[in-house]
């Protein structure tokens, strides 16, 4: 039995549907329900539907062998899994953003608004930049809009919801895509069953 951590959500759909179309299928996954573990033991497949940034978590401490997750999760969480396979969706990129015109003088410490405060503190390490980070977990670009912080650093798709509250794309930071990755033990021990999806998944993905 292979355990498979999707993140909910667009994403997690998305990711399903491939498995289902290379043979991992689940029918009640389609069904309307609020179960979060769905198993098809013929197939031998277990799926968990887990919150996007619990993904990383639930693999590396063996509650599921594998998982997709987002390359913005894994740089920010750094968890001890295998990274074995980007599945080239999901896009997007980390991003500094700030109000239209915004210029950085350089004097006194950015304040900085992040779900992402390791990958912000790496980036302005990166360019000896002193700055303050604001942690917040909600709407990440009201924060200079009501002068909470300078900028942010957050995740953008589009790029529309910056441009609805005025904000811009000062600097991009990494990209980011869906990615596969495994329990280091699970992958030691079921790794012909694991490499068979990803063989799957990345004809899929091409």
């Amino acid at each position: 039995m292979i355990n498979i951590a999707l993140p909910k959500g667009r994403l997690g759909d998305s990711v399903y549907k491939s498995l289902e179309a290379i043979g991992y299928e689940c029918p009640e996954m389609n069904e309307d329900n609020r179960k979060l573990i769905f198993e098809n033991e013929e197939k031998g497949v277990k799926y968990i539907l887990v919150k996007p940034s619990d993904v990383a978590v639930y693999v590396e401490h063996g509650a599921a062998d594998i998982g997709i997750v987002g390359y913005d999760v894994i740089k920010e969480n750094e968890p001890d899994v295998f990274e074995l396979l980007d599945l080239d969706i999901g896009k997007c990129s980390m991003a500094v953003a700030a109000p239209k015109g915004f210029e950085d003088t350089g004097r006194g410490p950015l304040r900085v608004a992040t779900k992402y405060p390791h990958i912000a503190k790496e980036y302005y390490m990166s360019i000896n930049r002193q700055i303050e980070i604001i942690t917040l977990h909600g709407s990440i670009e009201l924060a200079p809009i009501v002068g909470l912080s300078d900028v942010i650093v957050d995740i953008v798709e589009t790029g529309a919801t910056l441009r609805e509250n005025g904000l811009e794309v000062c600097s991009y930071i990494v990209k980011s895509s869906a990615r596969v990755i495994a329990n280091k033990s699970s992958y030691h021990f079921k790794r012909d069953s694991i490499e068979k999806i990803l063989s799957g998944l990345g004809e899929k993905a091409l």
